[in-house]
């Protein structure tokens, strides 16, 4: 029997989450429905989900504070529903760690495309860090580990969302090679990404904020390019 991908919903519109559940189980997902912030962290680690879709206007906790929350203790991808379609509202849930935002009304075939190439992505990543060994780099006062999504600065663990860390070891393992926004996108996020440029800014101002310029290495602005990890010597 093939274990079907589980889809735990966070709607507090019940007819929308019936609704995207029907989409999902067409599509040979399983899925359980909540209605509220407090429900969804329970039933998250009970129901052990390989995707949330998580609405952000919620009763209680906010579906913000509900991504925050799960982001601090798993990797699970979140897409993130909502009829806010302000560019504040997508960096703020970039921010806090969500793969995806989709603005309501949405249409069905989207949703359900966004779903599988989010849920592609994780899947393709997951493997090699299996296959391969581990893949960490190492640079002074700073250690990259993807193969458990950890990331140590000046002998600190410091916590990051997957984004951040995919796109950190990305850079960081190919240093003094600028990439275009594009490029970037394309392989972080992967190239059936329906999003735009500004994610990548967003995880760079994001990774700034955690890792300071270190003076033999730093993540460097490339005007007109985009973005490189700037080295004064070999990577350790």
């Amino acid at each position: 029997m093939v274990n079907r991908q589980k889809i735990l919903i966070v709607d507090d519109d019940n007819n929308i989450a019936e609704l995207v559940s029907l989409y999902l189980i067409k599509e040979c997902f399983d899925t359980k429905i909540c209605n509220d912030g407090e429900s969804a962290l329970e039933i998250f680690d009970s129901y052990e989900p390989s995707l949330v879709l998580l609405d952000l206007m919620l009763p209680g906790i906010d579906g913000y504070q509900v991504c925050r929350t799960i982001r601090t203790k798993s990797q699970t991808p979140v897409i993130m529903l909502s009829a806010k379609g302000e560019v504040f509202d997508k960096v703020l849930g970039l921010e806090l760690g969500a793969d995806d935002y989709i603005e309501k009304p949405f249409d069905s075939k989207e949703l359900v495309a966004r779903v599988k190439a989010v849920l592609r992505r994780t899947k393709q990543s997951a493997p090699a860090a299996e296959t391969t060994g581990e893949k960490i780099v190492r640079y002074p006062d700073l250690l990259i580990n993807l193969t458990d999504y950890s990331v140590t600065y000046n002998n600190e663990t410091v916590e990051m969302p997957p984004k951040e860390i995919e796109l950190l070891y990305f850079l960081a393992s190919q240093p003094n090679h600028a990439f275009t926004r594009e490029q970037l996108l394309d392989k972080i996020w992967g190239y059936d990404y329906v999003g735009d440029t500004r994610t990548v800014d967003v995880h760079i101002k994001r990774l700034r904020e955690k890792i300071n310029d270190h003076e033999q290495w730093k993540i460097s602005t490339i005007w007109g390019i985009g973005y490189k990890f700037e080295t004064k010597t070999d990577k350790q």
